[in-house]
């Protein structure tokens, strides 16, 4: 048997490597000079690889594609994904968040794994597939050449990020052979502000929750909370929970955003201690109080949002000004202006129907011998090593049936 793998991310090195340790004939195309590159800045260069939780919180944050990815990540789950690597040589650690990195903190050393186990394999860099014709039961793939093979992996990646090679031309592949691609938009992006915020630029606020209310594809008003740390960059947010929160709204509108900067405490706990500092600092500015809740940058924009000047003093603040305080405090008004763009994005949400892949090998349904695997696919999922466990468990799904027919 001969495959072909178009793609050297991290589905199709994972694919290949399975097959190579079944002594198949492999063959991998890459247009890149080199395999993983979009693998190599994943988790800002440190490679978030998996995140070490059970099935059903790992399915909890499947955005798109849950049911279809029950049993691929039952057959090939976190545990198995770590067992995976460590048994091949590379050590792991688990942080915050059951998040999976590799104990060097470099991505680099995941894509040497990888490499090592498809070193029978044969890569091909610089070599982009131009186009997948079926011939009777067989394939040809035609890049620089045209060649002949058994079976055909689609590990092209979806859209974003471009410059890593992710053009796009997986959804090509399968239009070309009659599958649905659905509309492909940013998930797992930074998201635009209307708000003046700029000189926050850089702040990170630990423990914070964002808030969104929203109206969904099916016009029904959701609302979501996502609690962990937020970036405000030069025009919006970034960090953990706007990246996830834009990949819960992406297909939305009538975006409403908030922080509850204080989730940990109730209105009545804020006034109580609010109460207690008022009293024992009754000479002293307001923004001496708000200093002692929120970071140095934030205070003036805070108290400019409920008309309260930085140096009016403690003893003149009225009832209605200090609950103004708390309920800004408990939903601090984000005015949202949109998601940047698919390009920007970490991944792609949207791609191949997934009502037409086999949700146990990943194989067509309308086409044998043909596989999708990875972002490709219309998957996706929240932060913290989700998406690259999909990459890895599609990519184990479709290998090991290849594996299964070629032994019989």
């Amino acid at each position: 048997m001969r495959v072909a793998i178009i793609g050297g991310g991290a589905s199709g090195l994972m694919c290949g490597a399975v097959l190579a340790q079944n002594g198949i004939e492999t063959v991998i195309f890459d247009g890149n000079e080199k395999v993983g590159k979009k693998l190599y800045l994943t988790g800002k260069g440190r490679c978030n690889l998996t995140n070490a939780c059970d099935v059903k919180e790992f399915l909890d944050n499947v955005v798109c594609g849950k049911k279809f990815l029950i049993s691929l990540i039952n057959r090939f789950s976190s545990f198995d994904c770590i067992k995976f690597f460590e048994d091949n040589g590379l050590k792991l650690k688990v942080e915050r968040g059951n998040r999976v990195f590799p104990v060097s903190d470099k991505s680099s050393d995941v894509i040497k794994t990888l490499q090592r186990l498809n070193k029978q394999n044969q890569i091909r860099l610089n070599c982009k597939v131009k186009n997948i014709k079926h011939k009777g039961d067989k394939f040809v793939v035609v890049a620089d050449d045209e060649e002949v093979f058994d079976k055909v992996v689609v590990a092209t990646g979806g859209k974003s990020y471009s410059t890593t090679g992710s053009t796009g031309d997986g959804y090509r592949f399968a239009k070309a052979f009659g599958h649905n691609v659905t509309q492909q938009v940013p998930a797992l992006v930074a998201i635009q502000l209307k708000d003046n915020l700029g000189s926050l630029q850089g702040l990170t606020l630990k423990n914070v929750s964002l808030k969104a209310k929203f109206t969904n594809q099916d016009g029904k008003v959701e609302s979501k909370s996502l609690f962990g740390d937020l970036l405000f960059t030069d025009k919006g947010i970034s960090g953990p929970i706007a990246l996830s929160m834009s990949s819960l709204t992406n297909r939305a509108t009538d975006i409403q955003l908030a922080l509850d900067l204080k989730p940990a405490l109730s209105e009545a706990q804020l006034e109580a201690r609010l109460l207690r500092d008022f009293d024992a600092n009754k000479n002293k500015d307001i923004k001496y109080i708000i200093a002692g809740l929120l970071p140095k940058s934030m205070i003036e924009i805070f108290l400019d949002k409920i008309n309260i000047l930085p140096g009016q003093k403690v003893n003149s603040t009225t009832k209605q000004q200090r609950l103004d305080i708390i309920a800004l405090l408990k939903h601090f008004p984000l005015e949202y202006k949109a998601h940047y763009p698919l390009e920007s994005g970490i991944i792609t949400s949207g791609g191949v129907s997934t009502q037409q892949i086999n949700p146990k090998t990943c194989e067509s349904k309308l086409v044998k011998g043909l596989y999708f695997v990875g972002e490709v696919l219309d998957v996706d999922c929240l932060t913290g090593g989700f998406n690259l466990q999909v990459a890895f468990a599609t990519a184990q799904g479709a290998a090991q049936d290849i594996v299964l027919q070629n032994n019989n």
